[in-house]
């Protein structure tokens, strides 16, 4: 396929350059270097950038040759995880504490290299192409913070386009199918207070952390006795702080964790239930809890016409043996819903057939999906502007 053999020609430096990213990470909105870096690679070959767009987002643009036309948005993630490395390469990260442990590094590097490609070829296609460098993926909002900037009435899209590696999946397969694909996500924090005091007189004291225990204990009863078997839904109590030392009952305690379900009305019951539920174990032990859940990511389905335009490319890229449609979907959350809120667009999952999982210490992106990546969203402008 002519746009993955073109692609693949520049594979050693595009492999640099995503080993680059994977060394200098950073955090959410911090991506100062991470999208001067983009904007670099865009600008050398003549891509006018914007800078700047809901923090440290980008957006560069590039005119088809072939005049009015469709304009198609492609989405690349750039920020890194606070997690600590564990492996031994020569590029592993070098800020202790932070590491591309979801491959956005290699987002990036996919979306360069269709840059690149679609830049050097714009005479084959009409309308533009918008490409969208966004910060804070992972659960900061950065996609809210792009669309609160005006992005979509800067640079107006008719339709978008976005892709994950996975690592659980086949080497240079596609996954893709249209409606839902994987589950909103709220985050909560409980606060419950007591009357700490001497372990030697827990009769003359509240105990605060005795009642979070019983609230983490309830809490995962919630989806199992409350939400209808057949609907998506977790509850995921992932941190639990209380004390300080062997001797003293806790003042105070806090409970942390995550909401995930496919539909807004299992998504209010469950926020209703954590609620309630806290208020009232905390209650029945002496204690008062107060409860703070945050929207961070809505559910994100793909809109039919825009996935099939994937799969059209995935045939062409990859071959129809190595394409998977209406594939299960994930309780994993992605903040690019928001913007197929806003432009009709579809997201699709491309294997990497290696290593360990997503958020793992010792992940690692496999650099041989970088073209078939990048020919991926090269082949989408084409199949949808080149026909314009």
């Amino acid at each position: 396929m002519l746009q993955l053999d073109e692609i693949a020609k520049d594979h050693a430096y595009l492999t640099a350059l995503r080993r680059e990213f994977h060394a200098h990470p950073e955090i959410a909105f911090e991506e100062k270097r991470t999208s001067a870096r983009v904007a670099e690679e865009l600008e050398t070959v003549g891509i006018t950038v914007t800078r700047n767009i809901g923090g440290t987002g980008l957006v560069g643009i590039i005119e088809g040759g072939k005049g009015p036309g469709r304009s198609i948005g492609l989405r690349a993630d750039m920020d890194a995880l606070p997690i600590h490395e564990e492996s031994d390469f020569a590029w592993r990260s070098t800020v202790d504490g932070c590491f591309h442990g979801c491959g956005h590094d290699g987002h990036m590097t996919m979306l360069i290299a269709a840059a690149r490609y679609l830049q050097a070829n714009r005479h084959q296609f009409s309308g533009r192409v918008v490409l969208i460098f966004q910060p804070a993926e992972e659960g900061l909002g950065g996609a809210r913070a792009m669309i609160a900037d005006r992005l979509f009435e800067r640079f107006p899209c008719d339709e978008i386009y976005a892709l994950h590696n996975a690592p659980d999946r086949p080497f240079g397969t596609v996954a893709v199918g249209p409606g839902p694909v994987s589950a909103s996500a709220d985050f909560f924090d409980i606060d419950i207070k007591g009357n700490g005091g001497h372990a030697a007189f827990p009769h003359r004291a509240v105990d605060a952390g005795l009642a979070a225990l019983a609230i983490a204990q309830g809490l995962n009863t919630i989806v199992s006795r409350n939400v209808d078997p057949v609907e998506s839904a977790v509850l995921s109590v992932t941190a639990m702080t209380a004390g300080s030392t062997y001797n003293v009952i806790p003042d105070t305690a806090r409970l942390s964790g995550t909401i995930r379900t496919m539909k807004a009305d299992v998504r209010a019951q469950m926020a209703m239930r954590v609620r309630n539920l806290a208020e009232s174990v905390a209650a029945g032990y002496g204690t008062s809890a107060t409860v703070s859940i945050r929207d961070v990511f809505s559910a994100l389905a793909n809109h039919e016409t825009q996935a099939e335009v994937i799969a059209m490319a995935a045939r062409a890229v990859v071959g129809e043996a190595n394409l998977e449609l209406f594939p299960p979907i994930v309780m994993t959350s992605e903040d690019f819903a928001d913007m197929l809120s806003h432009v009709p667009g579809a997201y699709f999952f491309l294997g990497q057939g290696q290593g360990a999982a997503l958020h793992n210490p010792r992940y690692a992106f496999n650099d041989a999906v970088i073209p078939i990546g990048a020919a991926m969203f090269a082949r989408i402008v084409l199949d949808r502007a080149g026909q314009a």
